[in-house]
């Protein structure tokens, strides 16, 4: 068996399979992981790449506990989304589904949404609601449902937060499968979001409800996570070998061609999984797939890039402290775990998260200073990207005083760059993938699973793993 990848998807589908084949895993960067990597800052883990795990759904956490990271999973101080809007930053009320309120009362008075805008969202339940056959854009449906000011400055920050995307191109049914449920049964919006929400009432957990932790981390970061299922797999991991070639042999078998820094090398097996981003696994599939390929082939990418910051704490606390235009007032400075921030008003950053805050053994481990890190890049936003490190760090220092306030000087720096790292699950997503495991599941010995699919997520990549090492298996 061959898996074609190193990522977490790719490392998944090995370890399942460990117990029924010998497994080589290919990857063509120097290190196993995608984009779970934890590198160092200040003398501190810090994750370059993801740096949560979904708990909401179970298949991230339940894989760490099986390669023995149990004890190591933790969970993020409690804190409110927070967005910096219209030069402050403002907390988002609790009720709502990924920043829809389910109560528009709840923003009069927040500085979120103009008078206009909350009076277009307590108008929402008069309008006719008609069937919605067809998948639609996320901007499509909730402009025309509850204005363009709530999907511009409430739902895009948080759907650019995970996807980097844009709502006029984004699934309604992939990213907000329940808003589109409603959608297609043709009913008011918000009746049914807080229908949802009380008890008896369906998937949603109830406003006023304990709220389950949605995310977990891994103290030392999640970069240990892939290391510790390679480790648990058994499977030879091949790093700096990259598939260039699918070869099917006369008996069925496949071989695949890579190369390597010391020249090429062919392997064979009796199947082979191709965990790699839509446009590596289309050109691997042309000869074999051609309707796949022009299917993966059509997935858009958005490039991001990560810098991670460390500030003097004592500095950045007396120099801070109540002098920021958005500043909250409190015991500790910053507070909360960090914020979103719309594309709208214009800005580099898209988000920004207080590691220090947000996790206890980052700031246990560097008392002395605080870390954070900011995030930058959205689909169609390349020319953000098209400058050097420095001029990221910069811009990111900036931004943050523009929020902040002045907090001092960052005294050390990362930037990590993700090129073509988030595929975009644009409109009629779900059948292009339909299309696309239809076309290789007629082919013997062959699966995909990856980010492409059935979500970015950690936990959405594991399950991806597992469902294709299960195709294997089971023929």
């Amino acid at each position: 068996m061959i898996v074609v990848g190193g990522g977490i998807s790719g490392l998944t589908a090995a370890w399942r399979l460990r117990a029924d084949a010998e497994v080589t895993v290919l990857e063509g960067a120097p290190r196993i992981g995608g984009k779970l990597r934890t590198g160092t800052l200040a003398g501190v883990p810090v994750d370059e790449g993801a740096e949560s795990l979904m708990a909401l759904r179970p298949e991230a956490v339940r894989l760490a506990e099986e390669v023995g990271l149990g004890d190591a999973l933790c969970d993020p101080a409690p804190a409110p989304t927070t967005l910096w809007s219209n030069g402050a930053l403002r907390p988002l009320p609790r009720g709502h589904v990924m920043g829809i309120p389910t109560d528009p009362d709840t923003m009069a008075g927040t500085g979120l949404l103009s008078d206009e805008g909350v009076a277009r969202l307590r108008n929402e339940e008069t309008l006719p609601a008609e069937p919605t056959a067809e998948d639609v854009s996320v901007a499509e449906y909730l402009g025309g449902r509850l204005g363009q000011e709530t999907v511009d400055r409430l739902v895009e920050p948080l759907l650019g937060g995970v996807y980097a995307g844009r709502p006029d191109r984004l699934s309604l049914r992939t990213v907000l499968p329940r808003v589109a449920a409603v959608a297609e049964r043709g009913e008011p919006l918000l009746a049914a979001l807080r229908q949802m929400r009380t008890p008896g009432g369906g998937s949603f957990p109830r406003a006023d409800a304990p709220r389950p932790v949605p995310v977990q981390g891994l103290r030392g970061g999640t970069g240990r996570l892939p290391l510790a299922v390679a480790a648990a797999s058994g499977a030879r991991v091949l790093t700096g070998t990259r598939a260039r070639e699918l070869q099917r042999t006369p008996g069925g078998r496949w071989r695949v061609l890579a190369a390597t820094g010391d020249g090429p090398l062919l392997l064979e097996a009796d199947a082979v999984i191709l965990a790699v981003p839509a446009y590596e696994a289309a050109e691997l599939l042309r000869p074999h797939a051609p309707l796949a390929d022009a299917d993966l082939g059509a997935i858009q990418h958005a490039s991001t890039a990560v810098v991670t910051l460390a500030f003097p704490r004592a500095e950045a606390l007396v120099r801070a402290r109540g002098s920021g235009p958005g500043h909250i007032p409190g015991e500790v400075f910053p507070e909360g775990n960090g914020f979103l921030v719309p594309a709208v008003d214009g800005h580099a950053l898209k988000a920004v998260t207080f590691l220090s805050n947000k996790w206890r053994w980052q700031r246990e481990e560097a008392p002395d200073v605080f870390l954070l890190r900011t995030s930058i890049g959205r689909v169609a936003e390349e020319h953000r990207l098209a400058v050097p490190d420095r001029h990221l760090v910069r811009s990111s220092v900036i931004e943050l005083h523009q929020a902040l306030g002045s907090i001092g000087e960052p005294v050390a720096a990362r930037v990590t760059r993700w090129e073509r790292g988030l595929p975009q699950y644009g409109v009629g997503h779900i059948e292009r993938v339909a299309r696309v495991r239809e076309a290789v599941g007629k082919i013997p010995g062959l699966a995909l699973c990856g980010a492409a699919y059935d979500g970015v997520g950690v936990a959405a990549c594991v399950a991806t793993g597992t469902a294709a090492a299960r195709q294997i298996t089971e023929g």
